[in-house]
């Protein structure tokens, strides 16, 4: 009796398990796998921390380092590869980049000097940039300036862009120049930046020029256009049409100031790279051209301007008081403006 009880216990606690489907196991199998999958891809995926910028993979390229050019070491300091943030130098990338700087005093040719570097298709000379007050407010918005214009992110017409080669500026010594000498000679020294310091020998044909300027800033006789430069002999002979009246008491003082100003941008600037050229050695033996080619390390070739010189000929014939000039420098040091002079 017990025996039947205890079958007939064991009979319903018994479960048989049902027949299971083959489709079912597989879908069990299929789904494990995947599951196993997207866990073994994101265990990957923050190993090697690959970055994503909205959802889609961003893949850095590291490009191969520039090959040195074949140069002494002491020039290796001014030899550079900018990388511009607003181009790509893309094939031109490994050209080296030299760094200059123009420094100068208002009509002493770096006008028509500058057209000259601009003419060389390696040459890029940015112009006047501190012209503008706001850009040598201080010293920070100089170097800024500065930095802009070295790694080529400053676009002007004279641009050359991806296959610059030598990349500067035109920079007054009254431009904040002389104010913060000693930064700027450090920033030049550190960036390896090459100096180009172009004067005027005879000051007292500066002056001319600067006054014949300043009365064509006003009068403006070339249709009420005026014009610091010009391209054509017409426009040339209207404006030497002008003749200043010199203030003899003042053009002493006058030619003294500009001369200590023009020796202490020397003697500043004397520790940089640099060389030092003057309008009229220019003017009378044009292989300084390539002297200054050979400066900044691009192939020489020649250079053309399309500026017209204004005032040509005799001092005599372009100022009102020629007399009263003669007697106040006369047995002065500046008596020898009186008589310096060339033709072009």
């Amino acid at each position: 009796m017990a025996a039947d009880i205890w079958h007939f216990i064991k009979d319903i606690l018994t479960i048989k398990a049902p027949t299971k489907s083959p489709l079912a196991l597989r879908m069990i199998v299929l789904t494990f796998s995947m599951l196993c999958g997207l866990y073994i891809c994101s265990i990957c995926l923050k190993q090697v921390s690959i970055r994503t910028n909205g959802g889609l993979i961003t893949i850095e390229v590291v490009q191969r380092p520039c090959e040195q050019p074949k140069i002494e070491a002491w020039e290796r300091a001014y030899v550079h590869y900018p990388q511009p943030k607003t181009f790509s130098r893309a094939e031109c990338r490994c050209n080296p980049v030299r760094y200059f700087a123009i420094l100068s005093t208002q009509r002493s040719g770096s006008g028509w000097f500058e057209t000259l570097l601009n003419s060389h298709s390696n040459i890029s000379s940015n112009g006047e940039i501190f012209s503008v007050k706001v850009r040598r407010s201080n010293i920070s918005t100089i170097i800024q300036t500065l930095d802009n214009i070295y790694n080529l992110d400053w676009l002007t017409s004279a641009s050359k862009n991806e296959c610059t080669a030598a990349v500067g500026l035109k920079w007054m010594l009254n431009q904040g120049l002389m104010q913060h000498h000693e930064e700027i000679g450090e920033y030049f020294n550190t960036k390896g930046v090459s100096v180009i310091l172009l004067f005027r020998r005879n000051l007292l044909r500066r002056m001319i020029s600067i006054l014949a300027n300043s009365y064509d800033q006003n009068a403006k006789p070339l249709n009420g256009t005026h014009k610091s430069h010009v391209h054509s002999p017409h426009e040339a002979e209207i404006l030497a049409r002008y003749k200043p009246m010199i203030n003899t008491t003042l053009i002493i003082p006058n030619l003294r100031q500009v001369e200590e100003m023009t020796a202490k941008a020397l003697q500043y600037f004397n520790s940089t790279r640099h060389i030092i050229l003057y309008y009229e050695d220019i003017i009378k033996n044009r292989t300084k051209l390539l002297d200054v080619q050979d400066f900044l390390r691009v192939p020489q070739m020649d250079l053309k301007s399309r500026q017209v010189k204004i005032h040509k000929g005799s001092l005599s014939q372009q100022v009102e008081n020629w007399d009263d000039i003669q007697n106040t420098l006369k047995g002065t040091p500046y008596e020898s403006f009186l008589h310096s002079d060339y033709k072009m």
